[in-house]
């Protein structure tokens, strides 16, 4: 469905704020701002960071275009602004937003529905770290519970109990919960979900498979490096490929995601998978994905971001 960019009224498209993903979330919003002006829709900017909410408020805007990342942007926070001011809004809900940006939680709902996600725990002032690795295997992942972009995570390998203590250690520095997981050996995919407001509702997108230097898809490698390649669709045989799309389809409608999300998965070589998170407000610099799966589809850019702002609205 194309949107044409004159009927979406007055557009704010907030970006920046004050997470540890400031930087990506400038790049993404620029990326949209320039994408709505370009379709001629009349377009602000609203920097939580530099500017009052009497800004916002006195903006007369008819609807919300948020690509804030990272703290107080995907937790739910200015999606439960946006409804107690009621301007409609992209994206994820208040509730959907909290879950989505908490991996512990995530996880918690998806593996009760049956999804597979990897074996992990959380972390807490009691935890034996021997029996972690006794547990999990001497390969992990350590990461807070609600950062994105990489932020705070640590890849261990050949992991010893003092060296993910203090993994442990650094990934708590921000006084978040801290997850173990066990490294899941293999190809990594992420799968986009839109909602093309065409009656069918959430629809997975194109597998995206992520090749990075060395396997590591890092904060440098993800936003500002060339080295890492992205192959779309994903050389998958189709059986797993649908299977994939049909389970990431299920965990976003799980987490009452609406609009756009990300869910990121990991392809073991005997075709089985697992759930890494979901990202409920998808990059949209020059290196992010979303945008990469809809043009596969013969989205461009700009009819992505129309599309998108299209379905602005108001979720409590």
């Amino acid at each position: 469905m194309t949107q044409n960019a004159k009927e979406l009224g007055k557009v704010v498209v907030v970006m920046g704020g004050n997470s540890a993903e400031r930087e990506v979330s400038l790049m993404s919003g620029t990326g949209v701002l320039n994408a709505l002006k370009d379709a001629g829709a009349d377009v602000s900017i609203f920097d939580p960071k530099e500017q009052s909410l009497e800004e916002l408020l006195a903006g007369g805007y008819d609807r919300a275009f948020l690509i804030l990342h990272g703290k107080g942007g995907e937790d739910g926070i200015i999606q439960g602004l946006m409804e107690y001011i009621k301007l409609p809004y992209t994206g994820c809900g208040v509730q959907a937003s909290a879950i989505g940006m908490d991996k512990v939680m995530t996880k918690r709902v998806w593996e009760s529905a049956g999804i597979p996600v990897p074996r992990g725990v959380t972390i807490g002032p009691d935890t034996d770290f021997e029996e972690v690795i006794k547990w999990l295997g001497k390969n992990l992942i350590v990461k807070p519970s609600k950062e994105g972009s990489s932020i705070g995570l640590y890849r261990l390998e050949n992991a010893s109990a003092e060296s993910l203590k203090e993994a442990v250690e650094k990934a708590t520095k921000n006084g978040m919960t801290v997850m173990v997981e066990e490294l899941v050996a293999g190809r990594e995919l992420t799968v986009a979900v839109l909602d093309k407001r065409d009656g069918n509702g959430l629809q997975a997108l194109p597998v995206i498979e992520i090749v990075a230097p060395k396997g590591d898809y890092d904060y440098e490698h993800k936003y500002f490096s060339d080295e890492t390649q992205y192959i779309c669709p994903a050389n998958v045989d189709e059986d797993v490929t649908r299977a994939i799309q049909l389970t990431v389809e299920k965990a976003a409608r799980l987490l009452g995601a609406e609009g756009w999300s990300r869910i990121d998965v990991m392809l073991r070589k005997d075709g089985s998978f697992a759930l890494l998170e979901i990202n409920t407000a998808p990059g949209m610099t020059p290196h992010s994905l979303v945008p990469l799966a809809a043009k596969t589809t013969g989205i461009s850019y700009q009819d992505l971001v129309c599309l998108v702002a299209g379905g602005a609205s108001l979720k409590g």
